[in-house]
């Protein structure tokens, strides 16, 4: 593959990946093959969402596989967005257990870098990229939607720091994590909508705070809803300058809403289909691997180029809200297509194909909210267009 054009963005195939990054995918591939044959961990569709293994982190992080952009002085390895993307993708296309890790590494860590202040950095950094401190997110908020700017949590002014009174919704692993990143108002009124908006770095174990279960279809549950009852939050937990946290969330979602994940949740699927076509050379399960190959394909080569924009210095805005929306019609198409094309009697539970279409199936709704709903994304994606 080579590289194309969208307007300006460059869109790039595998033949335009540095050497680092393709010495640097077969690195990984070789690990994850070996500790996936000694039974280390079971592929899962969402892994990355579900999948909650602080020692499997710490594993990676001790290979230099976490904060892989970050600066060496920040615990990374100086890498580029694009070695970091063939590290992500190649744990999705494994299905590995790296849920522990992910916010921090792909949001949370960037934007202490980004934002964060001195102590900040040093105090938090090195410990993400080791795999032993884990972030979770605290932007959604109940009766909200995907309506960020419309947060009720509200920090108040107090002796050395400040005093959070609210609630947030579908925080994933809070339960398990150390620290939360809650947007939450510290000026003006709910009615300012972006103005007043700070972030503040909210240690989970801090008094005040009660984190709730919320259970998915089969009892299970990683998101949750935290309440924060006049939890103190000291001065130097807050994220840059007060006020200033609409600005940051603008860019840390593009980050969010454009890796792989977005379009590879559900890829031990489709590799369990492509183990049913070679197995028994069914025409219409052919032709669907073959036309779900070839969206994921264009998926694929639009999602790097937003890492070689960020490589280059520029915003992915428009490219990240074009990943999330396409991406996750695609997640959605994949178990639907499985289900046309293959016999019920040959996805049954005791098969691969039936267990990882299980899985797609109980882990798909929360595919179309989390990062933004479609109609957000596409809200998004018109006004950068100017329409």
């Amino acid at each position: 593959m080579t590289a194309v054009k969208i307007g300006d963005r460059v869109v790039i195939g595998e033949a335009d990946f540095p050497e680092s990054a393709r010495r640097l995918r077969l690195e990984v591939r070789a690990f994850l093959t070996r500790a996936r044959a000694d039974g280390r961990y079971t592929p899962s569709c969402d892994a990355w969402h579900v999948g909650f293994d602080p020692g499997f982190s710490a594993e990676l992080g001790s290979r230099g596989w976490l904060g892989v952009s970050w600066p060496k002085e920040a615990g990374g390895q100086g890498g580029s967005a694009l070695d970091r993307f063939v590290v992500t993708e190649e744990l999705l296309a494994a299905g590995a257990p790296v849920a522990a890790h992910w916010v921090s590494d792909r949001q949370t860590g960037p934007a202490l870098l980004r934002y964060g202040s001195r102590k900040q950095r040093e105090t938090l950094l090195p410990e993400m990229a080791a795999g032993r401190l884990f972030f979770a997110l605290g932007l959604s908020e109940p009766g909200s939607g995907s309506d960020l700017a419309s947060v009720r949590t509200k920090a108040t002014r107090c002796d050395g720091g400040w005093v959070l009174q609210g609630s947030k919704i579908w925080t994933s692993h809070a339960h398990r994590c150390q620290f939360v990143m809650v947007l939450a108002r510290t000026s003006g009124r709910h009615g300012d909508r972006h103005r007043g908006l700070s972030q503040l770095i909210v240690d989970l174990a801090a008094p005040g705070v009660d984190i709730r279960p919320i259970r998915i279809l089969d009892g299970s549950h990683h998101f949750n809803e935290v309440f924060f009852d006049d939890v103190f939050v000291p001065d130097g937990m807050l994220l840059g300058n007060e006020g200033e946290g609409w600005a940051q969330l603008r860019a840390e979602l593009a980050l969010e809403r454009s890796g792989p994940e977005r379009f590879m949740s559900n890829y031990p699927l489709l590799e369990a289909l492509a183990r049913e076509v070679a197995k028994h050379g069914d025409p219409q399960a052919e032709q669907t691997f073959g036309e779900l190959m070839a969206e994921f394909t264009t998926l694929r080569r639009l999602s790097a180029g937003v890492a070689a924009e960020v490589d280059s210095g520029r915003s992915p805005t428009l490219m990240s809200a074009l990943v999330k929306d396409l991406g996750t019609q695609f997640e959605h198409k994949i178990p639907d297509a499985v289900r046309r094309a293959v016999p019920a009697h040959r996805r049954t539970i005791e098969t691969d194909l039936g267990r990882a279409l299980r899985d797609a199936v109980l882990f798909g709704p929360g595919m179309k909210f989390r990062g933004g709903t479609n109609e957000i994304l596409r809200e998004i994606v018109a006004k950068e267009l100017g329409l």
